[in-house]
Formats: structure tokens, sequence, C-alpha cells
């Protein structure tokens, strides 16, 4: 492979690293382990010595067993190092990492990390010296690296950044006394001027080998055999080509029994915007039938994909490209990554039932046809790169996707009459197109008016879809929609007696027949930036994603909770579990920065604890680690029909759920 090309020379004097190696652990001596310490010290003394980088731009965190046995006098960089290295804790990892080096003014950041590593939800956890049983306080270097690609760290600091580890990539235990808890650093928006490199020496779910007699790391071996004689631009330029021929001794290892583990890349398409991989076939790549893509259909997507944000249906995509290739989807929620880049990577390092078609396929293909109606050229690139990918790699003819799904909601809007407590109404209804069945025509009616043309209008519509209805197609209303202005939010629409049979005789409320959610669009004009943003992204994660959810306590109704709602992306949804003034102030702070879905009991809590409300909405774990907010609807609607809603003293059903859609805007429709 011929070297890559770099956007600007590596300079020793611009390049920082931080280095750690953890040998012993608070948690117990049963994890003590030799060999990390002495790794981060050789590869220390690569970059201070063939490489030149000067010992001041490196920050080295030891927690060695025996520190009176290391070895310091390969470099006098390193020997310099000796007596200002600090002990790999959590204060010292995050103030090194999260402080010091992101306010250095460099080119090239490396990080190297040697010692225990868990996965948890596909994140790489490295725990930290002083990690408990209580709290195993670690550092989730997926999530920090995410951090290191944003704007929080400044421009231009760091355009080049790589990260070694050698550590184990087995599950946490589930179950055990450890506790790990969910890290996230955050940041700002990711900067597609950022590279990164990264090489594990395990892949998901293997150990990483550790010579215990020879005190070292049998990756960071046959690493540092590649680094030694390098000066730093070319062990930079190069690290495509020393990861593959670290990763080809592993698999002559593997062959002979003498190790386990493959290293594996994780390739942000590479200093130069290509990613790399083992062609699979023979060993002249003539054998071009894969599993997995190759290079060419890698470089092909880095330029298809771009920078461009998650399109709506990315999580469909996602999901149906396991379908397609026979299996099922991964257990987690939601997307495994923010990119598509990303996404496309989670799904190429999986294999379905067809060992013929890489995953990367339908999900593209799925792309490309939800993705036409807004944007034709790119749905056009998608399919000339499935078109010529498929054709490459012998893979057969892919199954169409399936077509979006169809719903029929009936949307109310009522308008306030001048000095009345009637309201002008207009109704519509939305199935595939959108068609206006009736309106009052100047007239304003009564809240009961409205309820009797109402169910007048949903009998209609329910003789005439059935009288049109295809074999087998659904031809009933199910969702009900009331665009109200922002104080009739908690009239108790759900409520409402629909009356069935005999005269005089009701059925069940509204809410236990249809899904029945308010909105409130007329408060958003002024931030629809942020509503489309909320509601795009709360669809490109298939609705569930731990950050889309926001539990709101009466406490933290103050002036910053607005602040935080606005932060990003997240939250799309906002449990609230306040009272009286304080459910008007989140209600307030949402329609301000629009959040796009919030669920709240009308009377304010009926339960001790937030965390009741939140178990009602998602019992079997936190709110906010697996509530499906696109299924809120159909989910409160069913809570209804068990008689699970939440209720007053009187057995009234409580529960609201606004859900302002920000396709289906009315304002041009008033009436008023």
């Amino acid at each position: 492979m011929a070297p890559t090309e770099l956007p600007f020379a590596v300079r020793p004097e611009r390049t920082f690293a931080f280095v750690a190696g953890v040998e012993k652990y608070e948690i117990s001596d049963s994890w003590n382990l030799r060999g990390p310490a002495r790794d981060a010290l050789r590869f220390t003394g690569w970059l201070t010595g063939t490489a030149q980088v000067p010992h001041e731009n490196i920050r080295l965190l030891l927690s060695p067993l025996e520190p009176d046995a290391l070895d310091w006098s390969a470099t006098p960089g390193l020997a310099a190092l000796k007596d200002t290295y600090r002990p790999a804790t959590e204060e010292n990892v995050k103030a090194a990492l999260m402080k010091d080096l992101a306010d250095r003014e460099g080119d090239l950041l490396w990080i190297f990390w040697a010692g225990h590593g868990y996965l948890l939800e596909r994140d790489m956890l490295l725990p930290y010296e002083d990690a408990s049983a209580g709290l195993t306080q670690h550092l989730n270097l997926d999530s920090m690296l995410h951090w290191w690609r944003t704007d929080t760290v400044r421009r231009p600091h760091f355009p080049l950044q790589a990260a070694v580890v050698d550590a184990c990539r087995t599950d946490a235990p589930r179950g055990s006394r450890l506790n790990f808890g969910r890290t996230d650093y955050g940041g700002g928006l990711t900067q597609p001027w950022r590279h990164q490199f990264r090489l594990y020496a395990a892949r998901e779910g293997e150990a990483a080998k550790n010579d215990t007699e020879r005190a070292a790391g049998q990756f960071t071996e046959a690493l540092l055999a590649e680094l030694t004689d390098r000066p730093l631009p070319e062990g930079t330029r190069n690290l495509a080509e020393i990861g593959r021929t670290v990763h080809r001794r592993f698999k002559e290892l593997h062959e002979r029994g003498e190790g386990w583990q493959l290293p594996e890349f994780v390739v942000d398409r590479g200093w130069d915007g290509c990613s790399f991989l083992d062609v699979p076939g023979d060993p002249d790549g003539s054998v071009l039938k894969a599993g997995r893509l190759d290079q060419v259909a890698w470089d092909g997507l880095g330029e298809t994909f771009g920078c461009r944000p998650l399109p709506r249906c990315t999580y469909d995509a996602y999901a149906w490209a396991f379908k397609a290739a026979g299996c099922t989807t991964p257990v987690h929620p939601g997307l495994p990554a923010d990119t598509l880049m990303d996404v496309a990577r989670d799904l190429d390092e999986r294999q379905g039932r067809q060992e013929d078609v890489p995953l990367v396929l339908p999900f593209v293909r799925f792309l490309a046809q939800r993705c036409e109606h807004a944007d034709q050229a790119w749905s056009r690139q998608l399919r000339e790169w499935e078109k010529l990918t498929r054709e490459r790699l012998g893979v057969p003819a892919l199954p169409p996707p399936p077509p979006p799904p169809r719903s029929t909601v009936l949307h109310v809007r009522l308008d306030p009459a001048a000095d009345s407590d009637r309201h002008f109404v207009r109704m519509w209804l939305r199935r595939g197109t959108t068609e206006v069945i009736w309106e009052s025509a100047g007239q304003p009616l009564t809240l009961d008016q409205v309820k009797d043309e109402l169910f007048q209008q949903l009998n209609c519509i329910s003789l005439r879809l059935e009288a049109n209805a295809a074999d087998g197609e659904d031809s009933v209303v199910e969702r009900v929609e009331f665009d109200v202005p922002i104080d009739q939010l908690n009239e108790a629409f759900e409520q409402w007696r629909v009356p069935r049979g005999t005269k005089g005789k009701l059925s069940p409320p509204l809410g236990v027949l249809h899904e029945v959610v308010v909105r409130c669009p007329d408060e958003r004009h002024d931030v629809r930036a942020f509503w489309l943003r909320k509601w795009n992204r709360l669809h490109a994660h298939g609705g569930q994603r731990p950050s889309a959810v926001r539990v709101v306590h009466e406490a933290e109704v103050v002036d910053a909770l607005a602040v935080d709602l606005s932060a990003d992306a997240d939250p799309a949804c906002v449990v609230a579990h306040t009272t009286g003034t304080g459910t008007q102030n989140v209600l307030d702070a949402l329609h301000d920065w629009g959040v796009p879905v919030a669920v709240w009991l009308r009377d304010g809590p009926v339960r001790d604890s937030a965390q009741q409300l939140a178990a009602l909405l998602s019992p079997n774990r936190a709110v906010t680690a697996d509530l499906d907010v696109l299924a809120l609807p159909r989910t409160i609607r069913d809570l209804r029909r068990g008689a699970l809603a939440g209720q007053s003293a009187d057995g009234a059903d409580q529960l609201v759920l606004l859900w302002d859609d920000p396709d289906y805007t009315t304002d041009h429709w008033s009436l008023a």
C-alpha cells in the first residue's frame, strides 16, 4: 500500500501525546496485571526517541505494580519524565485529556492506553486505577474521541488524532458487583476536518493477550516492532500500512494457535478520506465476492456520504438491512453512531446469514428509496454506488425496501373566537395526502359542539375508508390530533365519551379508541430551526436514544431549564413531573426552544416520584434508557386500554401527550 499523503507536514514540536499504563486497581488485587506500565514506557520511548517528540509535550500516567522495576533509560526524554508522571486516576486522566491537552496548540495528538478494557453497549470502557466496585470509574474512550472531534476543542487544534489501545474488548459483566454506570462527555458539533485513526488490540468480544513473564502486551510488541525505526512523519503517514502488517502478523499467530485476538482498525476515512480493510478473496484480489465492503466501495461511500447529517429514515434503513440479510436487528436501542459513515462501519463489522451480502448495501438501497423525494440528486448517487458495488463484489439482487408506513390521522384545529369561550374549527384528514373535510364556516362553536361534530366526522370517515379500502388495508382512524392554543393544552380531549350503539349509551373515552395527542404549533413560529432539528434527530435514531428524553422535576424548573433544552438536538421529549405553574413553565420552555414532544399529568403528579411516572411509560428500565419516543401515542393509548394510565383519586385519566410534528403545521389555515 502506498503511504498516505497528510494534509501538512507532521512536526515533532507540534505533536502531543497522552500515554497511560494501568497495572494496579483499587477494586481488587485480582485485577492487577503486569505489562501495561512497561508498554506505556516503550511507546513513550519511541515518541521521545526516533519520533523526537519533546518530553514536555507528553502527559504520562502510570499505575505500576513495581515502580522501582521500571526502566527509564531508553531515551533522555523518557528519563526526564520519571519524576513527572502521575497515577492513572479519574481526576488525572480528565485533567490531562479534557483540560491540559485540549488547550495546547498542536497538529497531531497520540492517545495510547494499556490496561483492562470492557465493552458496554459497544462503548470502549477503560477503568482507572481508582475504579471501585460500587462505582467502577472509567474512561469512555468512544465518547472521549467523539468529544475530541467536535468544536469543543478549539479550531485549529489537532486536526490529526491517533488512538492506540492495548486492552481487552470483552463485554462488561452483567449482574456482577461492578457498576460502570453511564459516562458521556457530550461535545459540540463534529468537525469534518478533524481525522481520527484508531487501532485496538482486539475485536469486539475478544481478550487481548498479555505476556506476564515478559511483562508485555502481545499487541504492543508487534506495533513497536513496526514503529521503532520510523521517524514521526513516516510512522504517522504509514499508520494504515503498519496496521495491516500487525493484523497479518496476528492472523499468522492465530493460525498457529499462538494468539487469539485480531487487531481492529476503526478509521475515519483515513488521513486522506479513505477507509482501508482487508479485501476478501484470494491473495491477488481476483475473487471479489464478499461479505464486507472493499476499498473501492469505501472510497465511493465516503464521497457519497460526505458530512451529510443523518436522514430521518436512517434507523429504519439500519434495521431493514438486517432483515434483508436474514438476521435480527441488534438489541441495543437506536443507532450505534451519529454519522452515516460510522453507522455503515458498524454494519460492515457485522454479518447476516447471506455471507455474500455486505449489510451496508441494503442500508444504502433503503436510503436511496426513502430520500428520493427530498433529494433526487443524492438518491441517484446512492443508487449508482449500490449498483457498481453489487456488480463488482458479485452480490445478488436485493429485495426492494418496504414503502413508508401510512397512517390515518384526523386533525382538529381550534382557533379561539374573540371575547368568548367558543372556537372556530377546521378538520382535515391525513392519509398519504391531506384533505380538508369540514370547517365551521365562520360560526364559532362551544367545545361540546366541537365534540358532537368530531364524532359525526369520525363515523363518516370510517364508512368511507371501509368502502374504499383495498384487501387487507386498515380502514380506521389511528390518531386524533388537536391543534389548540396554549391555554387549551390541559383540556381533557382524551376523555371525551364517544356515543355508540343504543341511544344514550356511551363507549369508552376517545383516548381508548384512538391515539389522542395535543399540538400547539402556533407557539413555535420563531424556533422552527430548533424544532425541526430535534424532530429530525429523533426520527433518524428511530425514536430510541437515552439523551432524547429529559425527565424534569419540580426543583429543576428554573431559568436555566430553557437553555438546557436548547443546547443541541437532544432532548426531543420532556417528561414533566411537576405541578401547577411548574408544569406551565416547563411547557413555556419547551415551546420557546423547539422540544416537539412532552408528557405530563394534567393535575400534577398523583404518584410519589418521577420514577413512577417514568415506569408507567417504560416499565422495564429507566425512562431515559429505553423509551421509544416515536411509539408514545400508541404506548399511551395501550396504557389507557389496559386501565394503566395516570389517574387521579376519582379515576380520571390524567396523562397528556404533546406531539408537535413540524411537517404538518397549519399556520396558514387560521380561521380566527
